[in-house]
């Protein structure tokens, strides 16, 4: 029963910090570098990046301006941009599984290093509920509620969608467990066969021979 608890407190702080990650890191010219976001379908997700300036007092150089792509896993292109310095994008996920935003800085001589600013959010965490309560003027526990409400809508679809996978990585165990069984009774099926050849080949042989 404590271990349960253990578990179930790990998921639930697990889908709260991976439905957002906000994070700077370093692009050599001429490289790419590419983040994963596993996403539900139906899920919505907005994600803001920006290059910090090496010199605050001078405008941004072509040479730190980035390419940037978002793609979900079957190819399909949800965000394109080209020799920028910042961008944002936002879309609501109509596949499930893995989506890649990847940067490119340009070829440059000598060789360069770009400093990226990016974060990306995906399901509760999307909504700004700061700026609701500016607009509409709601006091700060139905706020609070509100986010609340939000934040457990979330976690269980999450537990919804790991029973799904769950249930695919069953059947997928259960058609490899399958698929071995049958491999292994050819191969003794085989194994046997050529034991047999073998025995009447050598008899043969030997009867040829007269020898039996």
């Amino acid at each position: 029963m404590i271990l349960r608890s253990v578990l179930v407190l790990v998921l639930l702080v697990g889908v709260l910090f991976r439905a957002s990650q906000s994070l700077r890191f370093d692009l050599q010219s001429g490289q790419t570098k590419c983040i994963a976001e596993d996403i539900k379908s139906n899920s919505m997700t907005v994600g803001k990046y920006h290059v910090v300036k090496p010199n605050e007092d001078h405008p941004l150089p072509d040479s730190h301006k980035l390419t940037v792509r978002v793609t979900s896993s079957y190819g399909n292109n949800f965000h394109s941009a080209e020799k920028v310095e910042n961008g944002q994008f936002a879309f609501t996920a109509t596949e499930q599984g893995d989506y890649m935003a990847c940067f490119w800085a340009p070829e440059h001589s000598p060789p360069i290093t770009v400093t990226v600013d990016f974060d990306w959010r995906t399901g509760v965490h999307t909504k700004d509920w700061t700026n609701v309560a500016k607009k509409g003027q709601v006091d700060a526990m139905e706020l609070e509620l509100k986010n609340l409400y939000d934040t457990i809508q979330s976690i269980h679809e999450e537990m919804f969608y790991l029973r799904e996978r769950e249930e695919e990585m069953q059947e997928l165990n259960k058609a490899t467990t399958s698929k071995m069984f049958w491999l292994s009774f050819l191969s003794l099926f085989l194994c046997l066969s050529v034991a047999g050849l073998q025995f009447w080949h050598l008899k043969t042989f030997f009867e040829k021979k007269k020898l039996i």
